[in-house]
């Protein structure tokens, strides 16, 4: 049956929001197209008539993914106004969020795929984290010359505690990992102090 323009664009974008779903839970290369399109309720048969290739696909679900992360970042640094940088730092670096893998952070998700991917993808991605440090860098309290050095120090600490935590059998250590990045942030947003204000039971 012919479809016609206007369901054949819903099918189009459908496809782009579950296969960003299913690549943070499985990896780029950890689903194969028939699974990608039977998640969109759709067949195998009709990919090729919508993307160019698997990356074509890839490419653009990375980038509507990062904007559905960015979503998430204004609603967790919108937990407390007075203090944003570190309610984002304190709610990406839950459990919660840990464990969320198709609705999670793209980069920690996807990253290490993405080094291994076409430009395209790498592209997204690029988009991604320059979105990520300029978001941070909004974030942070004291404005001076080195806000964007700092604010991508943040990014990676986020992300990589999010990678180290979900890496590892032991919830204890993953917890450690997530709290000591906690710490760290706090610490640099605070301006660098030695963080004896910040005590354990602050970061549960």
């Amino acid at each position: 049956m012919r479809v016609s323009r206007a369901q054949a664009q819903a099918n189009h974008e459908r496809v782009i929001d579950v296969a960003g779903k299913l690549f943070r839970k499985h990896g780029l290369n950890g689903i194969g197209l028939n699974d990608l399109m039977k998640g969109a309720g759709l067949t195998q048969g009709g990919f090729y008539k919508q993307f160019k290739s698997k990356e074509d696909l890839a490419a653009r679900a990375c980038a509507r993914a990062y904007k559905a992360t960015q979503e998430r970042w204004r609603e967790f640094a919108g937990r407390d106004p007075e203090r944003p940088l570190e309610s984002l730092a304190r709610s990406y670096l839950s459990p919660e969020h840990r464990d969320e893998h198709a609705e999670g952070c793209t980069m920690a998700a996807l990253g290490a795929d993405a080094a291994r991917s076409g430009p395209a993808v790498r592209a997204a991605m690029e988009d991604g984290v320059r979105a990520h440090v300029d978001f941070i860098t909004n974030l942070m309290p004291n404005d001076g010359p080195d806000s964007r050095e700092r604010s991508m120090a943040i990014a990676s600490t986020m992300i990589g505690a999010i990678v180290l935590s979900r890496s590892v059998n032991n919830d204890t250590l993953s917890r450690e990992i997530l709290d000591a990045a906690i710490r760290d942030i706090v610490e640099r947003s605070a301006g660098g102090g030695d963080g004896a204000d910040v005590t354990p039971d602050q970061l549960s």
